[in-house]
């Protein structure tokens, strides 16, 4: 391949496949300059590149180097490539964060929070901690992937609207990739499992709040707290629901995703996974990824039309006339 060659097929590159790639990137790159030696770090080594080849074969090789054509194994391959090349990374956080950085800065979250708010929620709630209260709670702390599989699944995987397709897929991957990159840098428990000794109220158990506990026992990456991607990626989904209240089904479907996310949001300091501090950090990304989102798609759409360059998102094949 010439050098015009290159050029033409690096600019068909989206900026999204362009996140992903550095986000994984920066996640192989963590990894290799781990000094932590032993069979985890050889394990994350693994995952980590091998996901990273994956999805450059896959996306940047097959799909913008024009080898992958079938009209529905190309847009299906680059949506699950995408998709996956952000969410695998959560499963394989829990062995590669104490690798990468075994230290924990909840004090420092705790008292950074306390001198810039003057209190912590998580301790301030103590007293509505009801039976009821705490199942309310953990109700709306598990419905976070309600929210979400409500929205990436018809809008990432059906859509075909490419404005709201773009904006929703770029703001959602500026927020896992940014918010799951800066749990190397931020690394702490949360208030329950790092600071027990503060609370003196028991949640009391029940149905939610065991499933929500088993969740989070089984399946959590336990070092992921700051940013809060629980406040982040549905304080998102209602700035983009409300951003899109004209259109079909947000104008109904924001309200009621604003009362999820305002409940999300209380959950995730009612139930004592996170710090205020994180969550402030989990709305200013949202409210980044929202930006970043509507003015990323605009400038994208603007430069690809211009050069003639194929969508950002491939397109499913048209709906034949009835």
């Amino acid at each position: 391949m010439g050098h015009r060659g290159a050029l033409s097929w690096l600019r068909r590159v989206s900026l999204n496949d362009w996140i992903v790639l550095a986000y994984l990137g920066a996640l192989d790159a963590a990894i290799l300059a781990a000094d932590h030696p032993g069979a985890a770090r050889d394990r994350a080594i693994v995952e980590v590149s091998g996901l990273l080849l994956a999805f450059f074969f896959v996306v940047v090789v097959l799909v913008r180097g024009g080898w992958l054509t079938h009209p529905w194994l190309k847009p299906l391959a680059f949506r699950l490539s995408h998709y996956g090349g952000i969410q695998l990374t959560y499963f394989f956080m829990r062995g590669f964060l104490p690798v990468v950085n075994p230290g924990s800065l909840d004090i420092q979250l705790h008292e950074l929070g306390l001198r810039w708010f003057g209190l912590e929620p998580a301790l301030a709630m103590q007293p509505w901690v009801t039976a009821a209260t705490t199942e309310w709670f953990a109700y709306f702390y598990y419905s976070y992937f309600f929210v979400l599989g409500l929205h990436v699944i018809p809008i990432i995987f059906f859509g075909r609207d490419a404005r709201l397709l773009s904006e929703f897929a770029l703001g959602l991957l500026l927020v896992l990739s940014v918010g799951q990159s800066l749990y190397l840098v931020v690394p702490g428990y949360g208030p329950a499992k790092a600071i027990p000794e503060l609370f003196h109220v028991q949640l009391p158990s029940g149905p939610w709040w065991h499933l929500v506990g088993q969740l989070v026992e089984s399946a959590g990456a336990q070092k992921d707290i700051f940013p809060s991607i629980h406040t982040a990626a549905p304080s998102f989904i209602l700035l983009f629901s409300f951003h899109n209240r004209a259109h079909l089904p947000y104008r109904y479907s924001w309200p009621l995703v604003a009362f999820f996310v305002f409940n999300i949001i209380i959950a995730t300091m009612f139930l004592r996974w996170h710090w205020l501090i994180d969550i402030v950090a989990g709305l200013a990304l949202a409210l980044l990824a929202f930006a970043g989102s509507v003015y990323g798609t605009r400038w994208e759409t603007r430069y690809r039309a211009a050069r003639g360059l194929p969508a950002a998102w491939p397109e499913w094949p048209a709906r034949r006339a009835s």
